[in-house]
């Protein structure tokens, strides 16, 4: 269940990051990538330092304060996140994020795009389901978030350069499908604010609250 927020970020901080973040060294991204993903990775990623830990600090902060980010991820702790540049003909081709990374497992992946749209071809976000493949080419500033067991894959930049930040973060709730049930709790509770039913806001809140305290782990 692909989530987008559009709001992660004011336009002048977006701005800001993508200053900060196109300033970074880089090195080959094969170097990170697992046994199986390095032979479909063909990417850059910022070399680590105070640099990119600002640029990727903030993303964090950002996201630890979002309340959709709450809602749909119940991040227990942040796995890894990195800055990735993308560009002549490279591409990432299908795979399924590593189960461990950093230490942590992985279940929920998010991509927080940098660059605009219209300064590079190609370079989409394509997240595989039974049905078909969907393609993300989001604004600055704005960020995907999906389970970490989704097959997916970067097409190839033909021109331009695509930056991002990508991350993991292990959840509260390690299955997908029961973040899925209480996101959508979780939002029959905010409509149910909105139209003042207090005895509905709390039924529902009751349900979702016990749902959590029988899932987290």
């Amino acid at each position: 269940m692909p989530v987008v927020l559009s709001d992660l970020l004011s336009a002048t901080e977006a701005d800001i990051l993508h200053e900060a973040a196109a300033a970074l060294k880089f090195e080959d991204g094969r170097r990170t990538a697992g046994r199986l993903a390095r032979t479909v990775k063909d990417n850059l990623q910022a070399v680590p330092g105070r640099d990119t830990e600002a640029v990727l600090e903030k993303l964090r902060s950002s996201l630890l304060a979002h309340p959709v980010f709450q809602a749909v991820a119940y991040p227990r702790r942040f796995a890894k996140l990195l800055v990735s540049c993308t560009e002549g003909g490279g591409q990432y081709g299908d795979h399924v994020d590593n189960a461990l990374i950093g230490g942590e497992r992985a279940d929920v992946s998010f991509t927080l795009f940098l660059s605009r749209p219209d300064s590079y071809e190609g370079g989409e976000l394509v997240i595989a389901d039974r049905a078909e493949d969907r393609a993300f080419k989001l604004n600055r500033g704005e960020v995907i978030v999906y389970p970490s067991t989704t097959l997916h894959r970067v097409a190839p930049v033909t021109a331009g350069s695509r930056l991002v930040v990508v991350g993991w973060a292990r959840s509260w709730i390690r299955e997908p499908d029961r973040r899925e049930v209480l996101f959508d709790l979780w939002q029959a509770v905010a409509a149910a604010e909105t139209a003042g039913d207090a005895a509905q806001v709390r039924l529902l809140s009751r349900t979702r609250s016990n749902l959590l305290r029988m899932w987290a782990a």
